[in-house]
């Protein structure tokens, strides 16, 4: 049985107040305009009213305002209980089921809190996966510098290879932390310094960079743009999420073949959407939506060939701009990456 709560105590005596007040003043308004009741047997009388008549209507005015505020204060104390353990650090808790079937104010609102109770649970559970990735490709890289100090420490003697090795492995966690800054700084909702950017020059820059690398590894990259469109964005940003997209597709086309980059307009010109398309193998479907989470890989052969950050970054830029991002499959094979962002 829940305890009578100072919310259920005040809720009893505003209605029944409420309620016995509106019978006081009926007696009263009937005694001004002189109005009685009809007579009958001798009964005591208060303000010219039956008493047992009068104590039935205050008795009734208490059981129908109990209920009600029963009624009103029940679900609240279920909110609270709820709040309670999910502060005790129990997200796993649900109050809409605790409701009972209700369909009002207070029953949105337990679902809306049950809807933020998942969001956290969500969030924690992915925090705790990132950490645990970060510590693993960290860890993978100072190993590989350890044992090339070991064998420096031994006397190998390729020490130039081993010089080498730590170097590129140093590159590589500056490079990972750098990365992960961005990310950071990119979930941590920080608004973003915007300025006005042309983004196709921007595109035409990227593309450029991008084939005259590609063209060494027999690959190269085609780009269709409207002449221009310039939006309010943070320059930086959106260069490392449109570079990050397209080399990513260099990296991964088949050899001989072409990146394809489209942009167009859309929306009355407000908007542009940009379509990356490669001739590689493509990925899983199933694995459309997670090759945007951080440190996602899909083929583990690619382990130590990148930070795995690329998608994750370019998926937290476009959406701190109001945009939109997904992956999809070519006809061909490949895969599609279509960026849409307001001008």
């Amino acid at each position: 049985m829940v305890r009578p709560t100072r919310l259920f105590r005040k809720l009893l005596l505003v209605l029944s107040s409420c309620m016995i007040s509106s019978i006081g003043f009926t007696a009263l308004y009937l005694s001004l305009i002189g109005v009685s009741p009809p007579p009958g047997d001798p009964v005591p009388k208060v303000i010219g009213l039956p008493v047992v008549p009068l104590m039935i209507a205050v008795l009734a005015s208490l059981i129908f305002g109990g209920f009600l505020a029963w009624y009103l204060s029940r679900p609240l104390e279920h909110l609270r209980w709820g709040l309670q353990r999910m502060a005790e650090g129990q997200l796993g808790t649900r109050v809409e089921p605790l409701m009972k079937g209700r369909r009002d104010e207070i029953a949105d609102l337990a679902h809306d809190i049950d809807g933020m109770a998942a969001q956290l649970q969500a969030m924690i559970a992915a925090r705790d996966r990132l950490l645990h990735d970060i510590s693993h490709e960290l860890r993978s890289p100072l190993s590989r510098i350890q044992a090339a100090i070991g064998l420096l420490k031994q006397g190998s003697s390729q020490v130039g290879d081993m010089v080498e090795r730590v170097e590129r492995e140093t590159q590589r966690l500056d490079a990972l932390i750098g990365e992960m800054l961005t990310l950071h700084r990119l979930a941590a909702a920080a608004p973003v310094s915007r300025s006005a950017v042309d983004l196709v020059e921007l595109l035409h820059d990227i593309a450029a960079d991008a084939d005259f690398e590609g063209r060494a590894m027999n690959r190269s990259v085609r780009i269709e743009t409207p002449e221009r469109f310039v939006a309010r964005v943070d320059g930086e940003l959106i260069y490392r999420a449109f570079e990050n997209v397209i080399r990513n597709a260099v990296k991964h086309t088949a050899e001989g073949s072409a990146v394809d980059v489209h942009a167009r307009l859309r929306a009355e010109g407000q908007q542009l959407e940009v379509v990356i398309g490669d001739h590689g193998p493509g990925v899983p479907p199933d694995m459309l939506e997670a090759i945007f989470e951080p440190f996602v890989r899909i083929d583990q052969q690619e382990l130590g060939r990148g930070v795995g950050l690329g998608l994750a970054i370019a998926r937290s830029a476009v959406l701190a701009h109001g945009g939109a991002i997904e992956a999809s499959l070519a006809d061909h094979g490949g895969l599609l990456i279509r960026i849409e962002l307001p001008r």
